[in-house]
């Protein structure tokens, strides 16, 4: 018995070593320490699951942080797969996506991207009720994965980063700004036509 504990033991602290951990085991490393979250639904599941997540891993959520991740929308799909021979039950494919943006000072868009996960399940019409119970099992686990991912996505960013992206937004807005006001100015220099005078008959 002492020898299996002893190997039990060995082995766990071999895999420690080499950085191997149990999905869900451990924790993100964030560069960023504070964001603010936020959606069209902002009491919906995926934000809600996703400012938790954060949390978790020692982000400051909250109002008034120098980034704001918006979650801009959410979409899920489903389409048949393919048929069983009786046609009574069919294998179908669920879709989730949800498209977000990192936003800075000024409500300056600094970047945005679109994460997806795609799941497969069997909707029996001999059993409703059941296909309906794992579908919406699916849904779950796959909102739990696209949180996931877009926590392994921000784990990549760095504040030094989003300030880069930051100082180029403003220049862009600058820029734009100031051809705004050109045209603008060269609107107003160029000389107004007098209104056309018919002769009185």
């Amino acid at each position: 018995m002492k020898k299996r504990n002893l190997l039990v033991l060995g082995l766990t602290v071999l895999l420690s070593a080499c950085g191997f951990q149990l999905r869900g085991t451990g924790e993100a490393k964030f560069a960023l320490t504070e964001m603010d979250v936020t959606a069209r639904n902002r009491f919906g599941p995926t934000v809600t699951d996703l400012r938790q997540a954060l949390e978790r891993n020692g982000v400051n959520v909250h109002a008034g942080a120098p980034y704001t991740l918006v979650l801009t929308r959410e979409d899920e799909t489903q389409r048949t797969a393919s048929y069983t021979t009786s046609a009574r039950s069919a294998e179908r494919e669920l879709t989730q996506t949800v498209q977000f943006e990192i936003r800075g000072n000024n409500d300056l868009l600094l970047m945005g991207d679109r994460l997806s996960v795609q799941r497969y399940f069997v909707h029996d019409t001999n059993n409703l009720i059941g296909s309906d119970q794992e579908a919406a099992q699916l849904r779950q686990e796959m909102r739990q994965e696209l949180v996931q991912q877009m926590i392994m996505r921000l784990q990549l960013i760095t504040p030094a980063q989003l300030d880069e992206l930051q100082q180029t937004a403003e220049a862009r807005a600058k820029a734009e700004a100031d051809a705004l006001e050109a045209a603008q100015q060269a609107e107003k220099a160029q000389p107004q036509q007098s209104p056309l005078q018919l002769p009185i008959q």
